[in-house]
């Protein structure tokens, strides 16, 4: 069972998604919770090692979607970033990530996309996806139909 905190209902759901560089995965699931989400819930992404830019690989498999993240740079990982977050959604950064009482955490298991062409990057990409797309049903009930 997963348990929010009784302020969730009034404030929207806010989702970290963390990874070593901060460069890949996580910049890519954030590209798809912003768009698929929209204004209903807050996304954030850091690296426990971030690079200094994106990988243009990813970027490309992105743009691919009609989603462009060129303008997004790696950020560092923040005890505060995670403090300020709902549900932590990690992505092979091991110990790195600091662990909080009373948070969702989840692990994602993703082949690394850095060094990787286009070809090996797009079915990494489609799973971040379908698994944004399963979370966002879990974080934003749909709305009753009358």
């Amino acid at each position: 069972m997963t348990v929010y905190h009784s302020s969730m209902s009034t404030e929207k759901p806010s989702v970290l998604f963390v990874c070593v560089h901060n460069a890949g995965r996580s910049q890519m699931a954030a590209g798809y919770l912003r768009e698929l989400g929209g204004d209903r819930v807050e996304v954030r992404s850091a690296g426990s090692e971030p690079k200094d830019q994106i990988n243009p690989i990813a970027v490309e498999a992105m743009s691919e979607e009609g989603i462009d993240i060129t303008g997004n740079t790696p950020k560092i990982l923040t005890v505060d970033a995670v403090k300020e977050s709902d549900v932590v959604i990690t992505m092979g950064c091991g110990d790195a990530c600091p662990i909080f009482p009373g948070k969702r955490y989840e692990d994602w298991e993703l082949e690394d996309p850095a060094g990787q062409g286009i070809e090996a990057v797009r079915p990494i990409r489609d799973e971040i996806r379908r698994r944004v797309e399963e979370l966002i049903s879990e974080l934003l009930p749909a709305p009753a139909t009358a």
